[in-house]
């Protein structure tokens, strides 16, 4: 059963699924789709051709699917895909891709605290937490459980590893290695993020050998090809693999 307030504007096209309830004065206009058991609260908008999935609250104030704060978009039919179990707080944005096919996509169970905002073409994967006026750029790509805080600015193609955090405040312009704690402006590395790994419930043996890893990068004095043949030499676990690939594919380079 829906519940929607009488004052909430919806357009034809809007397809809404079951359980969903709609606050006050909202508007939901374009080719949206909303999956079931979502709670969107009062003056929200949600429009242009945008996906949300199952279980997502989005709070007062907040705008989805807006065109992009982008001028080279010339109103080309662009996608924002958002999945299952988000929490969009108050006043969030969020952008569709640039041109003509592109998405902006957002993954499962992740939180958007207020005032954060995700341009146009970017790719936020599972359980990552943006905290208050977090604001990514255009085409930054965050993976799954990474950690942004509060304030913090990311330049357009950024990408940042997994499990990693980024202190509040901070200005990243280099890509961020996964699994480790980075801060400052620019951000750089300030260590393995222990407390994070622990709370993911890694191994001692798991963290200490990322440990070793994270020296062999930050600490050892060798350039970035020198650390990569060095882990290529370490246990070839799963980590390790995507810290190596992690590095191979940067396009802006990494922060050390």
């Amino acid at each position: 059963m829906k519940k929607i307030h009488s004052t909430v504007i919806i357009s034809p096209e809007v397809i809404i699924g079951e359980n969903v309830e709609i606050g006050p004065y909202s508007v939901i206009e374009g080719n949206v789709k909303i999956g079931d058991n979502c709670k969107i609260g009062p003056h929200v908008h949600i429009c242009g051709y945008t996906e949300i999935g199952e279980n997502c609250r989005i709070f007062k104030g907040a705008v989805v699917g807006s065109i992009p704060q982008d001028l080279k978009y010339k109103g080309e039919k662009t996608f924002l895909k958002i999945g299952n179990n988000n929490i969009i707080r108050e006043f969030v944005t969020i952008n569709p891709g640039t041109f003509e096919g592109e998405y902006t996509i957002i993954g499962n169970n992740n939180l958007l605290m207020a005032y954060s905002h995700i341009a146009h073409n970017c790719i936020i994967g599972n359980n990552v937490i943006i905290a208050n006026s977090g604001t990514l750029a255009g085409h930054v790509v965050v993976d799954d459980y990474a950690i942004i805080g509060g304030i913090v600015g990311i330049h357009q193609f950024c990408k940042i590893g997994k499990y990693s955090i980024i202190g509040g405040c901070s200005k990243v312009t280099k890509d961020i290695v996964p699994f480790i704690m980075a801060n400052g402006q620019p951000a750089k590395p300030y260590g393995l993020n222990k407390v994070g790994l622990k709370r993911r419930n890694f191994s001692k043996e798991k963290i200490e050998l990322l440990e070793k890893v994270y020296k062999i990068i930050f600490r050892s004095g060798l350039n970035v090809s020198e650390a990569i043949s060095e882990l290529e030499k370490i246990n070839n676990c799963e980590e390790v693999k995507e810290v190596i690939n992690f590095i191979k594919n940067s396009e802006r380079g990494i922060a050390k």
